[in-house]
């Protein structure tokens, strides 16, 4: 299904992303710890940025592990199942659990757009950067996540179908 193929490598993509994201949390950390410690000088953004980068880092990555299977799952029964019953069970999870992603989708795009009209600050510190961006973040995070929770449907489908493009489309 070429609709899933063009999902999963969005998903891939933003998984990358907030993987590439650990370098410039891991240096602002240990830059502050220098700062703090040998320089005697603590930063004033470091911890805010580390807050910022961290959300962001699982907001881009919680698509890109629903495509990987590493969610968690209760599987107690349903492991037991034949894969089309398994299937349908999961669609069926998958069907309700949709329309509250679509609802947190919605609602944070009006929050991100609310915190970039107002001009919106953290609060959190002295530095007190505008905080649209991680709303932004947080918002394309939960698109993704809800663009992979269509894809993993779509291929529950097929498998309902008869059809098994699981191993072909996850790659």
């Amino acid at each position: 299904m070429k609709i899933v193929a063009v999902i999963e490598r969005q998903t891939r993509w933003a998984g990358y992303l907030g993987a590439v994201l650990i370098l410039p949390l891991v240096l602002a950390l240990v830059y502050e710890v220098f700062s703090r410690y040998v320089l005697g000088k603590p930063t004033l953004w470091a911890f805010e940025v580390s807050y910022m980068v961290m959300g962001a880092i699982f907001m881009l990555g919680m698509a890109n592990a629903l495509r990987v299977g590493q969610h968690v799952s209760v599987d107690v029964l349903s492991q037991n199942f034949a894969p089309r019953l398994r299937a349908g069970v999961h669609l069926a999870c998958y069907a309700v659990l949709l329309p509250v992603l679509m609802w947190l989708v919605w609602e944070l795009s009006l929050y991100a757009l609310e915190a970039f009209s107002s001009n919106e600050r953290s609060g959190r510190s002295a530095w007190n950067p505008v905080i649209w961006p991680v709303f932004g973040v947080w918002w394309l995070g939960f698109v993704y996540l809800t663009l992979q929770v269509i894809a993993e449907m779509l291929k529950l489908w097929s498998t309902l179908l008869g059809h098994d493009h699981g191993a072909e489309v996850s790659s």
